[in-house]
């Protein structure tokens, strides 16, 4: 089975990603440069792990890093509109900056919950960093905690994507690339 063969057309090459991810990388590591205490990375297991990763190494600041899994599309293209935490962070986020890390933002409510989550745990500020945004599709509105920023990656048009974390059903999150996955494939 070659993956490639799946991909109606490529969105973004690795070169693209990989600058696109640099230049995230040092924006925030400008922007959190001055903050007296280490920021906590949240990456939104599964699809942001291959961000998250890539995302990281390119900070020059010390960082600590941990998970936190939302569920709310299951094995179909839709968000269910009602994501649950399946899977909380461990690391003690009270009084800190928490930069959540996302895949994809697209209809907004995973995110808004997991950015409430958050501001339950006492978090100081909540940011989020998506590699990709879709804001034609979005749903519920982003509230940002404290002095929380919003990064992105690319302007997602809308299409189902796959590729660099993001998958259908499991298979092509070791797409090096972000492609749109063929229609005939999940309708």
């Amino acid at each position: 089975m070659a993956l490639d063969d799946d991909i109606e057309r490529v969105l973004w090459t690795e070169k693209q990603i990989s600058e696109r991810v640099s230049d995230l990388a040092f924006q925030i590591s400008n922007d959190f440069r001055t903050q007296s205490s280490t920021p906590v990375f949240v990456g939104v297991a599964t699809g942001a792990c291959l961000f998250l990763a890539d995302l990281v190494r390119k900070i020059s600041l010390p960082l600590t890093v941990d998970f936190i899994r939302a569920e709310s599309y299951g094995y179909g293209t839709e968000s269910n509109g009602n994501p649950r935490v399946s899977l909380d962070f461990k690391i003690d986020v009270a009084g800190r900056h928490v930069i959540l890390v996302e895949d994809i933002v697209d209809t907004g409510h995973t995110l808004s919950r997991l950015i409430a989550h958050l501001k339950t745990k006492g978090a100081y500020s909540v940011s989020v960093c998506t590699f990709l945004d879709k804001p034609s599709r979005r749903k519920v509105s982003i509230n940002l905690v404290g002095e929380g920023k919003f990064y992105w990656g690319f302007e997602c048009p809308d299409y189902f994507v796959v590729g660099y974390g993001m998958d259908f059903a499991e298979l092509y999150r070791n797409l090096p690339y972000i492609g749109i996955l063929k229609p005939e494939l999940y309708k």
